[in-house]
């Protein structure tokens, strides 16, 4: 591909910080979230990764799950507007949250978080089985406590294990 001369690619970032866009997916199931130990960090986080060129951030929250867990997702949350219109702008999924991350001096991620269900399993269903990653787990939240998760993890966990079952039943009234 040909760079073009002051096209976004070509730009260095003004305060020198490469910025990265990412996701991370807490999937909650039966008052456990799924959590794996980072094989660089040696902590618990959720299943997560990099947004892809051209690629839309709810994808890629579906998309790392996927590959880190081998279990199909439906994220839970609401669009901006509920809008369909013919021919107006797809509304997209708002993320949870959205925090700056220092991974490295001049690197930082900008860190898209999704909440998740597993796709077709009923909500009094046993724990689906991973099938991604090595040490992918379901925690509940004492396992909460048990492992080395940061806070930062842990207030994420606890709030998508109280909004998830509350946002699905409000949704199946």
């Amino acid at each position: 591909m040909v760079a073009r001369v002051g096209h976004v690619e070509d730009r260095e970032p003004p305060d020198g910080i490469v910025k990265h866009f990412t996701v991370a997916t807490f999937v909650v199931h039966d008052g456990h979230v799924l959590l794996h130990p980072h094989r660089k960090l040696g902590l618990w986080l959720p299943p997560g990764g990099h947004i892809e060129p051209h690629e839309l951030p709810d994808d890629a929250a579906r998309r790392e799950t996927l590959e880190e867990t081998g279990l199909p997702v439906s994220l839970v949350g609401s669009p901006g507007i509920d809008h369909l219109a013919p021919g107006a702008p797809r509304q997209l999924l708002r993320p949870e949250g959205i925090q700056v991350e220092d991974i490295s001096p001049g690197h930082q991620h900008i860190d898209l978080i999704y909440f998740a269900v597993p796709d077709g399993v009923a909500p009094e269903a046993p724990l689906p089985r991973p099938l991604g990653d090595e040490g992918m787990e379901w925690v509940d939240e004492a396992g909460l406590l048990e492992r080395p998760v940061t806070e930062e993890v842990r207030t994420w966990a606890r709030l998508a294990l109280a909004e998830v079952p509350r946002r699905l039943a409000v949704a199946a009234t």
